[in-house]
């Protein structure tokens, strides 16, 4: 995990971001590529083909808005030591991220919070990405300070095939993590179906010489998300990975329930992958 693409917007402070990008780009000395995409030219639209698929976005220059962010961005990356180039495209941003993140490893986006002024697009376009990209998604909230990624973390299983790519895409985070912590709400397994069982996730963590400790986390009643929202804090955890479901239905895509909540609600930075 060398290669950090961040996703910069003009909504609200870029400082969150940039933090949890140079902190992973510091635990695994890795190099941020920053990308800007000044507006969304396809907002309210669907491709009939998979976004990507298309020409490559074109690089513009940018506004005096963009050029500030970007040296924020710059400075905040060379005061920790941390190689980044900064790129600013004429594109959609879901067409546009694709597009990088062929040669990333993981890439870095906002939270798109309720009810925040263009919250159904950023959603939209968090459900898009999720579909078709093909390395893990960390979704940072906009209060997010930095992130600890020597200290606890917790992965939401439920034996699904994106919990198990979610699993091995957090592999280098989780191995400089203290402790991992295996989440499972009673509530979001199939007992009859084809989900994995939690010991497969453990026994898979041990091979690479992570310890980690399992929780049968009961739902009490609640919805699956508020039972991983309530088991990230008790736990202390820095962060949380998880599958996260994307389909396709009619012309949209659509999230998954859990999956959706917990990108809404989460106050920790949360890694997807699909």
């Amino acid at each position: 995990m060398k290669s950090i693409l961040l996703h910069l917007h003009g909504d609200g402070e870029p400082w969150a971001l940039i933090a949890a990008a140079r902190d992973l780009a510091r635990a695994v000395a890795g190099h941020v590529a920053c990308v800007e995409v000044p507006a969304d030219p396809r907002a309210g639209q669907v491709a009939a083909d998979p976004p990507g698929h298309g020409a490559h976005p074109v690089p513009v220059a940018g506004d005096s808005a963009l050029r500030r962010r970007r040296q924020a961005a710059e400075q905040l990356l060379q005061a920790a030591g941390i190689d980044s180039v900064w790129r600013c495209f004429a594109a959609g941003v879901v067409e546009t991220l694709l597009a990088e993140s062929r040669l990333a490893d993981v890439v870095v986006i906002g939270q798109p919070l309720v009810p925040r002024s263009g919250h159904d697009r950023a959603l939209a376009n968090v459900a898009d990405l999720l579909q078709h990209i093909r390395v893990p998604v960390l979704l940072v909230p906009p209060l997010s300070d930095g992130l600890a990624f020597a200290g606890d973390a917790m992965l939401a299983w439920n034996g699904s095939a994106e919990a198990a790519q979610a699993l091995r895409g957090a592999l280098p985070l989780f191995a400089r993590a203290a402790r991992v912590h295996v989440v499972e709400v009673a509530d979001d397994i199939d007992p009859g179906g084809a989900d994995l069982p939690t010991r497969e996730a453990i026994a898979y963590l041990a091979r690479a010489g992570i310890a980690a400790e399992c929780h049968d986390w009961p739902a009490k009643g609640r919805r699956t998300s508020a039972a991983l929202r309530d088991a990230a804090r008790e736990l202390a955890v820095g962060y949380v990975v998880m599958g996260g479901h994307a389909h396709r239905r009619t012309q949209s895509t659509v999230l998954g329930t859990v999956t959706r909540e917990m990108i809404e609600t989460s106050a920790l930075p949360l890694m997807l992958a699909s």
